[in-house]
C-alpha cells in the first residue's frame, strides 16, 4: 500500500480545518510536541516538510541538505499555520512531480517520493494533533488516509493493528496514544525506504 502527494494533500486540508479556528489565539502559550510550545511545534512542522522536498530535490544520499526553514518571529498563529500548509503543498507537488525512481537520503532508509509523502503525512497529522490537543481540538483526518499511512510507513505493527481505529491505530505507532495491552511506542521509528526494498 503506497502514500501518494494527493494523500499529503488531504492530511494538510486536516490540519488546516481543524486549526484555522484557533489561529486568534496565541499558540506561545498552549503546549504543542514534548517541550515545545504550540508556536515552536507549527515552525518545527513546516522546517520538515520542506526538508523532505529539499531532500526530493537533491537526492543526497548520504545526509539531509545543510538548511533549516524558520518562521519570522512575530508570525502569528495564523501565519504560523500558513507556514506548515505551504511547506506542505509544497513537498506534496514536489512527490507529485519526482519519478518514482528517485531515492533521498533519510535516517530510516533511502526514501522514494511515497516515503517522503508518507512522512509528510505523519508530521503533518501528529505534530497537528499535538497542537490541536493544546488548544483543545482535535484532528478528525480520513480512515482510509490513516490506513495507508500506517501500512506504509509503520508495516512492522500495521498487520496487528488492523482491527483498530485507523487514526488511533497511528497516534499509537507514534506514542501518542495508548492502546490496551499494547506497549507504549517510545523511540518509535517509521520506514522510509520503500517496503519492498532491503534497506
Amino acid at each position: 500500500m503506497t502514500v501518494t502527494a494527493e494523500d499529503l494533500d488531504t492530511a494538510v486540508t486536516t490540519l488546516v480545518t481543524a486549526l484555522s479556528p484557533e489561529t486568534a489565539r496565541d499558540w506561545h502559550a498552549t503546549s504543542g510536541t514534548g517541550d515545545l510550545d504550540g508556536w515552536h511545534t507549527a515552525e518545527h512542522l513546516g522546517d520538515c516538510l520542506l526538508s523532505y522536498a529539499a531532500q526530493l530535490v537533491a537526492q543526497p544520499s548520504d545526509r539531509y541538505v545543510r538548511f533549516m526553514a524558520g518562521a519570522d518571529t512575530d508570525a502569528d498563529s495564523a501565519q504560523l499555520l500558513e507556514f506548515a500548509a505551504a511547506a506542505g503543498n509544497i513537498l506534496a507537488a514536489t512527490a507529485r512531480s519526482a519519478p518514482e525512481s528517485v531515492r533521498a537520503y533519510h535516517p530510516t532508509g533511502m526514501a522514494d517520493p511515497a516515503g517522503f509523502a508518507g512522512m509528510g503525512c505523519v508530521e503533518v497529522l501528529v505534530h497537528g494533533e499535538d497542537i490541536a490537543r493544546g488548544l483543545g481540538a482535535s484532528l478528525t483526518p480520513p480512515s482510509d488516509l490513516c490506513s495507508r499511512v500506517l501500512a506504509r510507513m509503520f508495516p512492522h505493527v500495521a498487520a496487528d493493528l488492523s482491527e483498530e481505529d485507523p487514526w488511533t491505530a497511528l497516534l499509537w505507532a507514534t506514542d501518542r496514544t495508548s492502546l490496551p495491552g499494547r506497549p507504549q511506542q517510545t523511540g518509535w521509528r517509521w520506514r522510509g525506504a520503500p517496503i519492498d526494498s532491503s534497506a
